[in-house]
């Protein structure tokens, strides 16, 4: 059962990426991978199975990172994904849901993204 709540999560944090690079182009924000997972860069001869590799990435203006995003290894019991916006205590705990990323309880949807990074482009965290 773990098994497929991590399918679930990692399935998530590949369509939470697409939000993250389209929402950056949309806004002229830099989008750049930070880190690949250490079981792909350790992988050796073993094959990968992850769908992606990424796991961090963050978005930027004018060089300086605004929001950076991490989903847990695989080797992590209590998996999620973390948003954290720079320069600030404000953060949100992500997990896989039936029908997608929570927050909570409360769905985490594209627009609910859209809100926090235009909150973090004015300067208000919501």
């Amino acid at each position: 059962m773990a098994h497929a709540a991590d399918s679930a999560l990692y399935s998530n944090w590949v369509t939470l990426l697409g939000w993250l690079e389209a929402e950056a182009q949309a806004r002229g924000l830099t989008y750049t991978k930070v880190a690949d997972f250490p079981d792909y860069i350790y992988r050796m001869e073993r094959p990968y199975d992850l769908p992606t590799t990424i796991m961090s990435v963050s978005l930027s203006s004018g060089g300086q990172p605004l929001l950076v995003a991490a989903v847990s290894p695989r080797h992590v019991d209590l998996k999620g994904i973390s948003l954290r916006l720079m320069g600030g205590s404000k953060h949100w705990h992500l997990h896989a849901g039936d029908g997608g990323l929570l927050e909570g309880k409360r769905p985490f949807t594209r627009e609910r993204l859209t809100g926090v990074l235009d909150g973090a482009m004015r300067g208000v965290a919501v």
